[in-house]
C-alpha cells in the first residue's frame, strides 16, 4: 500500500501545499516506488515525501537523500565546459578534435555540437530509430539480464568513445539533432585533456567546493552509493521467470559523464539555481547554454521550456538511472526551483515511462502553473 505524503520533519517549512501532497500521491499511485519533491519559491523552501524507501518496506525516502541523478550530470559537464571556453582555453566553436587528438574525430564536429547533441556521434548506449529498429550499443540490448550481469563492470571512457567512432555516424555534422550519451562522454575527455586532471577532480573544485555541494559525488567506477538513499530496482525476465533486483548499488562507468553522478535534491537546487543566477558562467555563455535548438529544445547541457506561449521561461534537465530518477527545474531568474529524486522498478520494457513524464508534468504544472 502506497503511504501518504508527509514534509519532512528535519527542514524548515514554509505555508503546507495540499496541492502538491496530492501530486505526490498520484505519483506514488501510478507505480513510482517513492519520491521526494524540494520546491524553493517566494513562500520559502517546501520539502515532502511519499512512497517507500524500499519495495515492501513502510519507511518513506529520506527526505534529502542521495540519488543517482542520471542526465542531470550533462549540465555539470557542459558547465565545466564552458567554463574553460570563458578562461579561452577551448573554442566552443572549434574543432573538438584540437583538445581529442587521440580520436579520429570529423573536424567538422564542434564543441558546440557535443553539448547541444548535434554531432551526429553515435550512441555507445545503443540507438533507436524512427522506424523502431535498434542498432546495439556496449551490450546487446543494455537491458534485461545481460546488463544485471554486467552491472557492475568497469569501462574506460576512452573504450565508449571508440566504440561509437567505429560506427557510422548517426548523420552528418550539424544536419540533425540527436541525443548521445557519447557527445558527453568526449565533453568529459576534452575537460581532462585541457586541464591535465580527472574531471572528478575538476568538478570539485569548479563546481562542487565553490557551492557547498556536500552531498554530490562524482562516483567514477565506485559501487557506492552514499547513505541515506531510496533502493533502485531492475526487473527482467529469464527462462520464463520474473526476477526484480535491487541495483542501488552498480559500476556507473557504462554510462560515464552522460549519466554518472550522484547528488541530492538539496544539492541540484544549489547548483541549478546558482547556475541560473550566473554564479558559474558569464552571462554571455549562459545565453548560449539557454538558447534552445529548434527541433529539441535542448541548449548546452539545458533544456528550456516556456510554462505557456507567454508564460516564465524553465531551465531544466531531468534523468533516469536504472531505478533512480531525478528532475532539476529552475526559472530563468533562478528565484524558483523544483527539484525532486524517484525510485523505481525500471525494466527493459520502460513500463514506467510514461508515469514518470506525467509525474515530471504534473510537478511543473503545479510549480510553475502553465
Amino acid at each position: 500500500m502506497s503511504q501518504s505524503p508527509h514534509i519532512a520533519t528535519d527542514f524548515a517549512a514554509g505555508p503546507d501545499r495540499p496541492q502538491l501532497r496530492g501530486v505526490l500521491q498520484e505519483i506514488v499511485d501510478s507505480g513510482i516506488t517513492g519520491v521526494q519533491l524540494r520546491v524553493h519559491d517566494e513562500q520559502g523552501a517546501w520539502v515532502a515525501t511519499a512512497g517507500a524507501a524500499e519495495l515492501g518496506g513502510s519507511a518513506e525516502p529520506p527526505a534529502d537523500g542521495h540519488v543517482r541523478i542520471g542526465s542531470n550530470t550533462k549540465t555539470f559537464t557542459a558547465t565545466l565546459v564552458l567554463q574553460l571556453v570563458a578562461e579561452g582555453k577551448v573554442g566552443l566553436d572549434a574543432p573538438a578534435v584540437d583538445h581529442l587528438p587521440e580520436f579520429e574525430l570529423d573536424r567538422r564536429i564542434t564543441v558546440r555540437m557535443l553539448l547541444q547533441h548535434t554531432s551526429g556521434v553515435f550512441n555507445h548506449t545503443g540507438e533507436l530509430f524512427e522506424d523502431g529498429s535498434v542498432v546495439p550499443g556496449i551490450t546487446s540490448t543494455i537491458a534485461g539480464k545481460e546488463w544485471v550481469d554486467k552491472r557492475f563492470h568497469a569501462y574506460r571512457p576512452q573504450d565508449l568513445a571508440r566504440l561509437s567512432l567505429s560506427k557510422p555516424p548517426r548523420f552528418e555534422p550539424g544536419a540533425g539533432w540527436s541525443y548521445s550519451n557519447t557527445n558527453y562522454v568526449l565533453a568529459r575527455l576534452l575537460v581532462e585533456n585541457v586541464t591535465g586532471r580527472s574531471c572528478a577532480e575538476v568538478t570539485q573544485e569548479r563546481i562542487l567546493d565553490p557551492l557547498g555541494l556536500t552531498g554530490t559525488v562524482v562516483p567514477g567506477t565506485s559501487r557506492d552509493i552514499p547513505e541515506p538513499y531510496a533502493h533502485a530496482y531492475y526487473r527482467y525476465e529469464d527462462a520464463g521467470r520474473r526476477h526484480t533486483v535491487d541495483v542501488s548499488r552498480q559500476n556507473p562507468s557504462w554510462v560515464d559523464a552522460g549519466g554518472d553522478m550522484i547528488s541530492t535534491t538539496q544539492d541540484l537546487h544549489t547548483f541549478v539555481s546558482a547556475l541560473a543566477r550566473g554564479e558559474l558562467l558569464p552571462a554571455p555563455l549562459l545565453a548560449e547554454m539557454s538558447k534552445p535548438h529548434p527541433e529539441s529544445g535542448f541548449g548546452l547541457g539545458l533544456r528550456i521550456q516556456q510554462t505557456a506561449p507567454d508564460g516564465e521561461t524553465l531551465l531544466f534537465h531531468n534523468g533516469g538511472h536504472s531505478g533512480h530518477a531525478a528532475l532539476m527545474y529552475s526559472t530563468a531568474d533562478g528565484s524558483r526551483t523544483l527539484t525532486a529524486a524517484l525510485n523505481y522498478v525500471d525494466d527493459a520494457e520502460m513500463t514506467l515511462a510514461v508515469p514518470f513524464l506525467k509525474a515530471q508534468e504534473r510537478l511543473v504544472e503545479a510549480v510553475f502553473g502553465g
